[in-house]
């Protein structure tokens, strides 16, 4: 589940019917890797997602996100220009200085036009302007270039990549379609540097990589989601999302998916979990938004129980229009148990529609 820039697509789209050339997400879709880490222009919407937990030498701690997303307009094949405007492309770049208590964050929007934003397995790109990951084999380097910081990671998978959900589908909603295929990359060891104030800090941690492609997910009950992808130290990874409805109830197609140290999966359906804010919040001096950031987790059968707090409270990702939505998406620290036995980790929180409801195309 990711937000990116979404609203602001759905309102340049001017809410443009379902077109009847775009596929859905429907369960028996057979995955291929390295093509299914790429473009999708079959499907209307697309994203990949970037966050990680990142520490210097001396210890000062990162986290940072970056997103590209595609959202298709039009494939009419008597308009095929390179100056047509068949999908836009966007992205967010964020950096949070965790202990230095800043958060950085930027957003662009671009066409495709003569290779200024695109997805290419031919190329082993995805990019938009001088944000960018290349892939070198199974590595990626990422690269993220603007006037307050930049970023230049090494990212090598320690894990094969992960298909969550049942049957090859993520249902976020009732009826055929109402989902999306959704991969991830779970345990990316990352080292590089960031550039920030004019310091150049090496850094090492562990990254997350999502990518989901669809054509229709959320239905007009649904108001948001709340997102944890999260890295033990004992080498497992736990993705879990649960979908808020208009009447303050939880959607029962919530779910989620726990990957144990060898990369066995383990699907998580909404009542083998329970996900639940403590109280605590951050209202957002901007958007008036009140943001629960610290969570409980517990996974009964797992015998797993969690705590998620973040050491930056303002990590809002707002947008330079009303019509994108805002979104809280930062670094998270864990504690916890398993079956008695200490755990901890890293991960990152997303959450949506808690200043107006999401508002995704179609």
């Amino acid at each position: 589940m990711k937000t990116r820039l979404a609203g602001l697509a759905a309102a340049l789209l001017l809410q443009q019917p379902l077109a009847p050339q775009y596929r859905t997400a429907l369960p028996g879709y057979r995955y291929e890797f390295p093509r299914d880490h790429f473009n999708h222009p079959d499907f209307q919407s697309e994203w990949w997602y970037y966050t990680g937990n990142l520490k210097s030498l001396d210890g000062h701690r990162f986290g940072f996100e970056l997103t590209f997303f595609r959202q298709a307009v039009s494939r009419d094949p008597t308009r095929n220009t390179v100056w047509e405007v068949r999908d836009l492309y966007l992205a967010h770049l964020a950096l949070s200085d965790l202990d230095g208590g800043k958060f950085y964050h930027l957003e662009r929007i671009n066409r495709s036009g003569p290779g200024v934003a695109a997805a290419s397995e031919s190329l082993g790109r995805i990019w938009n302007g001088n944000w960018q990951t290349q892939w070198h084999g199974s590595d990626q380097e990422l690269k993220a270039v603007s006037e307050r910081f930049q970023l230049h990671l090494t990212l090598h998978p320690e894990k094969p990549a992960v298909i969550h959900g049942e049957n090859g589908v993520s249902q976020k909603a009732e009826g055929p379609g109402h989902a999306s295929h959704y991969v991830s990359l779970t345990r990316l060891a990352t080292s590089g540097d960031i550039d920030l104030r004019d310091k150049k800090f090496e850094v090492h941690g562990t990254s997350w990589m999502d990518h989901e492609f669809f054509t229709h997910q959320l239905e007009p009950n649904q108001t948001g989601w709340d997102w944890l992808g999260l890295q033990l130290q004992d080498g497992t990874e736990l993705m879990l999302f649960h979908i808020r409805r208009m009447d303050g109830s939880i959607d029962p197609h919530s779910a989620g998916t726990y990957v144990d140290a060898e990369g066995k999966t383990t699907h998580l359906r909404s009542s083998d979990f329970k996900l639940q804010p403590t109280g605590e919040k951050w209202k957002s001096p901007l958007t008036g938004a009140e943001y629960p950031i610290h969570w409980k987790a517990a996974i009964p059968k797992l015998a797993i129980e969690l705590e998620a707090k973040t050491p930056l409270e303002c990590q809002e990702l707002t947008g330079q229009t009303k019509l994108a939505p805002n979104y809280w998406e930062g670094a998270m620290v864990i504690t916890g148990q398993r079956k008695a036995q200490p755990l901890s980790g890293a991960g990152y929180l997303e959450m949506t529609g808690y200043d107006r409801p999401v508002q995704l195309v179609p």
